[in-house]
């Protein structure tokens, strides 16, 4: 990839990260227990973050979460906390860091946008369930999120000459497939244990509304 796409990067991700701050509900994070939370998903998505696969140089594959980060907290403290994640791999020498406003943009910024798209086009279409609550938007949510993101990264990685478009959609996409599976399961497993046990934890769910004469 050539320099130019990783300047232009930073270019769209410094005004966008900026904004999320000035723009962020951190009046949520005032409360210790909400803060310890948020700290620790940024902890624990590092950790998993680590934990990838490689193809070939610039083609890794790792779970997101980021559907769990945008249910719990809404998307903008959501693209903050994953876009602190991308740093500490980057600085964990998982990527040079010229290219780190790429991947925030892709792994952060997109990753979260599109959680919270699925999201509000499933509560706009669907009955406020429980169930679906956690069947749609936990573990078809995050399905669809990882596939919509390694499409995605297929394309861009194609689109600047990084491999052919037929090695990466033969080789390089079928593995975000199956992960979509271990996504989806860990995602609505989370999701679930949350809205059980820890309903304040999750920002986009509201017991009035999922559980109130159901």
């Amino acid at each position: 990839m050539g320099e130019g796409w990783y300047w232009a990067a930073w270019v769209v991700w410094v005004p966008l990260f900026a904004l999320s701050l000035l723009r962020a509900p951190w009046g949520r994070l005032g409360n210790s227990e909400q803060l310890n939370v948020w700290l620790g998903m940024v902890v624990f998505l590092t950790l998993v973050w680590s934990m990838k696969a490689g193809i070939k140089p610039g083609l890794s594959l790792h779970l997101l979460g980021a559907t769990v980060f945008s249910l719990s907290f809404g998307p903008l403290l959501a693209f903050i906390g994953l876009s602190l994640v991308t740093a500490a791999v980057t600085l964990n020498g998982a990527g040079g860091p010229l290219a780190y406003a790429a991947n925030a943009l892709l792994l952060a910024g997109f990753s979260v946008g599109l959680s919270h798209f699925y999201f509000r086009i499933f509560s706009g279409m669907l009955p406020k369930n429980f169930f679906v609550y956690i069947f749609i938007n936990g573990f078809l949510g995050a399905a669809l999120t990882i596939v919509s993101v390694g499409f995605a990264a297929t394309l861009l990685l194609a689109l600047v000459g990084a491999y052919e478009w037929d090695y990466l959609i033969s080789e390089y996409f079928p593995y975000f497939l199956l992960l979509a599976f271990s996504e989806a399961w860990l995602s609505g497993m989370i999701m679930t244990l949350f809205v059980i046990y820890r309903p304040q934890w999750v920002a986009s769910f509201d017991d009035s509304s999922y559980l109130a004469e159901k």
